[in-house]
């Protein structure tokens, strides 16, 4: 599909087939996410992919939506907490890869380089980095035929203690996919002068 396609086909599935969906389709959706961009190249998405019934039900009991068992995998979506201390790195191999060759930029304030940032920040920062690699799987499962929901609402230290996870492994969402049982119409959305707060 078109790219302008895609994002205008995307709905949020909550009723799925019974169907399977392939090992090389759960790769490709991760692949969609490994190439999304993040602040500094600092990569901080990890997933959990559930296939098996048993660990579907026992991520199902983390969130109110019992629907999301139905899907042919469920994505945990997490940021990594410890990529931030990757952050100088990083931009040192942007910088030699001549990422930032001919750009202007005043690089004189050290916080520029590597802001200070207590915990909150952090979380909140990766996690936001983390959110582009979420919508990049959303999108791929567009284009290849599935559907997926995002899902905010869960226990995450529930979920954290279930999947044996440390406090460096922050779940972001919980995201179902697998073939869509459902046709939802778009759903109303503000006119676009009102995300446009001014033009300058």
């Amino acid at each position: 599909m078109e790219l302008s396609d895609v994002i205008a086909a995307r709905r949020s599935i909550r009723k799925f087939k019974p169907r399977e969906i392939s090992e090389e389709t759960v790769k490709e959706l991760i692949e969609a996410a490994r190439l999304a961009p993040s602040g500094s190249n600092l990569q901080p998405a990890r997933f959990i992919v559930a296939k098996s019934p048993q660990a579907k039900e026992s991520i199902g009991k983390c969130t109110p939506y019992k629907f999301v068992v139905k899907a042919a995998v469920i994505f945990v979506c997490c940021a990594d907490l410890t990529t931030i201390t990757t952050r100088e790195t990083h931009v040192k191999e942007l910088f030699r890869e001549g990422a930032f060759d001919g750009v202007e930029m005043d690089m004189s304030d050290p916080s520029a380089v590597t802001p200070i940032m207590d915990d909150d920040m952090i979380k909140a920062y990766l996690s936001m980095n983390t959110a582009i690699a979420i919508e990049h799987i959303v999108l791929k499962s567009v284009d290849l035929g599935l559907g997926s929901c995002w899902i905010g609402r869960f226990d995450r230290e529930k979920l954290k203690n279930l999947l044996n996870l440390n406090d460096n492994i922050y779940p972001v969402t919980i995201l179902p996919v697998g073939w869509p049982d459902e046709s939802p119409k778009a759903r109303p959305r503000l006119a676009l002068d009102k995300y446009l707060l001014q033009a300058l």
